[in-house]
């Protein structure tokens, strides 16, 4: 195995193994891809990365991280982003996109004009998340997600999935790491329900098994599906390696192709001690990409 052989997932064939991680821009505006994103993306696709990823594309205004985000919640957002998918096939590499759902972490300024909330008077909103606690000092008061509005975050990630397929991406990623709103639900020091999706292993990952399987079902199957995850919080009581493990037993069977495996971003007081990488016992049914992102 070499860094430039070819790989093939599913029915869609890299020509390398160099793939473009997703970077936030902070550079949309009602979460319409602009030509900065084009540039962005497509000098990446020019300079021969096999597979580039757009920055996390909210499913919804709300799952933005700021109100600048990248997003996919509208059908108006489908032609910008097919301008984009079409430069990057024209160049020989392969566009993806990262579905993502910002959590009690969204409604918060771009990195280069400060840090914490925005307020709804500059276009700010109140999060959601599992439950209604703070990512951090300085940042919005999330609302804790009922029954309902957990149906609703499925139906945002399945639409969302569907105007991706349209407008032109070939590989999809669910994001669920960096302490956004999958990662949130899978933590039992963020989730602390007592209903179906908190409590036991089985119950904070149900989201995620939810989001996985109605994105499957409508994302083509040859099509490949990627889960990026936090393996690790770093943080005692908080999700970790073992269960990074058996989260990867239940979603490979669900279609889940290749586990992202990531860290950081959960909270202020992580403190990182070494990296580790899973391995999948399915290596037929999915593989395993170790990486490091930035924690937004």
């Amino acid at each position: 195995m070499h860094l430039f052989d070819e790989l093939q997932v599913r029915e869609v064939t890299l020509r390398n193994r160099i793939v473009v991680s997703p970077m936030c821009e902070y550079s949309s505006t009602d979460g319409f891809a602009t030509d900065w994103l084009l540039v962005h993306l497509g000098s990446r696709a020019v300079g021969g990365a096999s597979l580039v990823f757009t920055e996390a594309c909210a499913v919804s205004p709300e799952g933005r991280i700021s109100p600048e985000d990248l997003g996919i919640w509208k059908d108006e957002h489908i032609e910008p982003l097919a301008r984009i998918t079409r430069f990057i096939r024209e160049q020989g590499a392969i566009p993806g996109i990262q579905l993502a759902d910002a959590g009690r972490k969204g409604s918060t300024m771009r990195p280069w004009e400060g840090s914490g909330m925005v307020p709804e008077s500059k276009g700010g909103w109140t999060p959601v998340a599992p439950s209604a606690i703070p990512f951090a000092d300085g940042y919005p008061d999330p609302a804790a997600l009922d029954e309902s509005g957990i149906r609703e975050i499925v139906k945002a990630f399945v639409a969302a999935a569907r105007r991706a397929c349209q407008a032109g991406f070939a590989v999809v990623e669910i994001h669920s790491a960096h302490g956004y709103l999958l990662h949130e639900f899978l933590s039992p020091l963020s989730n602390q329900r007592r209903d179906s999706y908190g409590g036991s292993f089985e119950y904070r990952t149900r989201l995620v098994c939810e989001v996985v399987t109605a994105v499957r079902r409508v994302w083509p199957e040859s099509a490949p599906l990627f889960l990026r995850i936090s393996a690790t919080d770093w943080i005692d009581g908080g999700w970790d390696l073992a269960q990074s493990v058996q989260l990867a037993k239940l979603v490979g069977p669900l279609g889940v192709d290749l586990i992202d495996c990531s860290s950081a971003g959960f909270l202020p007081e992580q403190r990182f001690q070494s990296a580790a990488a899973i391995k999948s016992r399915s290596p037929k049914k999915f593989a395993v990409r170790p990486a490091f992102s930035p924690a937004r």
